[in-house]
């Protein structure tokens, strides 16, 4: 599944080529893409003649603010979910198989637009072959989170002000479970998951079965500082593709080819050289090093 680091990499290639672009119309190939509004006709006919004026993310959802002449024309919202991928293309660029959605948009207006043909049109076509990924529109006199409902569940970004060694540790220092499975709550932070989370505790010498309530402060202040700094790697490089992930421009993301330990069981740390393991913790895959990340024992947390 695309986190942050990916979405990320998304929103801003978007903001490169799509903005003040008016959206012509569309087409919708797989209807349950489509979350809100129920009738396909009534999601194509609110976004028809908007301009986006901004794309946002907020943890792993996409918001693209629309404009219609003066007025606010409300948002496009997007979730990739497991395998959906934006892509930009040429209308006659022969279709993707999974190609759910398409959106047609008028030719780039505006000097600073990056296209290989400012005289073309372009579209932005929805691709996820498992199906799982999802679209909204959301009117003008409505409030993200009233449609959107997943946003209203969501932890601080971890690159806010919000997301501090005090916040950190207040929410897992009572907690009886492991800081892995912690990671992936999207109440505690929005964005993290199963790369980026085995990543930074790699980085913090956490093991991932350490229980949150066991971390150290040190502890925890190592582990905020690990997962900003993996983050920031991964966008750097554009993200992580080892399945189905690419840009809007259909680049793959460059990060996995540096990964410390996700996705590497069997293969040698590259610290210590040890044979890196994989267990599982609340169905989901945990990659680490037995020798860098000891389980703490009784002694460990007196």
């Amino acid at each position: 599944m695309p986190e942050l680091p990916e979405v990320e990499t998304v929103r801003r290639d978007l903001n490169r080529l799509t903005l003040d672009q008016e959206i012509q119309g569309g087409d919708v190939l797989l209807t349950r893409t489509i979350a809100h509004p129920v009738f396909i006709g009534e999601f194509l006919a609110g976004l028809q003649g908007k301009a986006i004026v901004q794309w946002h993310r907020r943890g792993k959802y996409l918001l693209a603010e629309l404009r219609a002449g003066q007025q606010a024309g409300g948002w496009l919202g997007v979730h990739l979910r497991m395998t959906g991928q934006l892509l930009w293309c040429a209308p006659d660029t022969p279709l993707q198989k999974h190609t759910r959605v398409r959106l047609f948009f008028a030719s780039p207006l505006l000097a600073n637009v990056e296209s290989a043909d400012h005289s073309s049109q372009r579209e932005l076509r929805f691709v996820d072959q498992r199906t799982f990924g999802q679209l909204w529109w959301v009117p003008p006199d409505r409030t993200l989170e009233t449609i959107i409902t997943g946003l209203q569940n969501l932890g601080p970004e971890p690159f806010s002000t919000d997301f501090s060694d005090d916040y950190l540790a207040y929410k897992v220092q009572h907690r009886r479970r492991p800081i892995k499975s912690a990671l992936l709550d999207q109440a505690l932070v929005a964005g993290v998951g199963n790369i980026y989370a085995d990543e930074a505790l790699f980085l913090s010498q956490i093991h991932p079965q350490t229980l949150c309530a066991d971390l150290t402060r040190l502890q925890i202040e190592r582990l905020r500082s690990a997962l900003l700094q993996v983050l920031e790697s991964s966008i750097a490089v554009g993200g992580t593709t080892f399945s189905t992930f690419l840009s809007v421009r259909g680049i793959n993301g460059n990060y996995g080819g540096v990964a410390q330990v996700y996705n590497r069981k069997g293969e040698p740390c590259r610290v210590c050289g040890t044979l890196l393991q994989r267990l599982k913790l609340a169905g989901r895959s945990a990659h680490f090093c037995p020798q860098c990340q000891v389980f703490p024992v009784a002694s460990d947390l007196s």
